[in-house]
């Protein structure tokens, strides 16, 4: 399960500029995350959430949509019958941030 701590966290629109988290400090990250996040290539977070029928996945992928407008912050997402792809990461910076995992929680949360 994710760290509820970072569920309560809000995401910080990134302006640019900074760099993508690497190494050690985004492994920690990951690690503090748990839930069955995939780290892919220190680029993005991906997971991959089952359901019992197509009713079940729409339903959150449509929470997970409501999040990402009250947030700012907005995954890419794959909906097929009983299951949805969330893939994050900061597009701006092409990498990720801290909120990221924040959000990676919140996707968690609304399960």
């Amino acid at each position: 399960m994710a760290d509820n701590d970072f569920a309560e966290k809000t995401c910080i629109a990134c302006k640019g500029g900074v760099p993508p988290l690497k190494g050690a400090e985004l492994g920690a990250l990951h690690t503090r995350l748990g839930g069955g996040w995939d780290l892919v290539d220190e680029h993005h977070l991906e997971k991959v959430y089952s359901f019992d029928d197509f009713r079940a996945a729409l339903d959150f992928t449509n929470a997970v949509g409501e999040i990402a407008e009250d947030q700012n912050h907005h995954p890419d997402m794959e909906l097929g019958w009983g299951r949805v792809k969330v893939l994050i990461w900061t597009h701006k910076i092409d990498g990720l941030t801290e909120s990221d995992f924040y959000f990676a929680a919140k996707c968690d949360r609304a399960l």
